[in-house]
């Protein structure tokens, strides 16, 4: 059973950093593309950066662009992302996801061609 177990979120300013993690078991981690994305009540799902299985490759989302890294440690079997110049319009629950497929050199920015999700991790930022 695939388990996707997101931390690090919490409270910061507008300016401010945070480092999410996510912790990955059941899975064949180097095997997998992951991602993060974003969800706010009343919001669709947005697609934040994505990391494929070399760590050769990342792809973000438009507004967060600069501002965001992804990066992977596969023997730790674990996804972080790290958040800067963090703006209120960032606050969201940022959920881990995995792709098993192989895809070649593309990397999926839609939430229906990943398989497995994390419950999230709440993140505030403040005016």
């Amino acid at each position: 059973q695939v388990q996707l177990v997101e931390s690090g979120g919490g409270f910061v300013q507008t300016g401010g950093s945070l480092r999410l993690t996510c912790v990955a078991s059941g899975l064949t981690f180097n095997r997998n593309t992951m991602a993060w994305f974003r969800q706010t009540p009343g919001k669709e799902r947005e697609f934040v950066a994505a990391v494929s299985r070399s760590g050769s490759t990342t792809v973000f989302g438009d507004s967060v662009k600069g501002r965001f890294t992804i990066s992977r440690d596969d023997a730790k079997n674990t996804v972080y992302l790290q958040l800067k110049s963090l703006h209120p319009e960032d606050t969201a629950v940022y959920h881990c996801t995995a792709d098993p497929s192989w895809r070649g050199d593309y990397i999926p920015r839609s939430g229906v061609e990943y398989d497995s999700w994390g419950q999230g991790t709440q993140v505030n930022v403040s005016s």
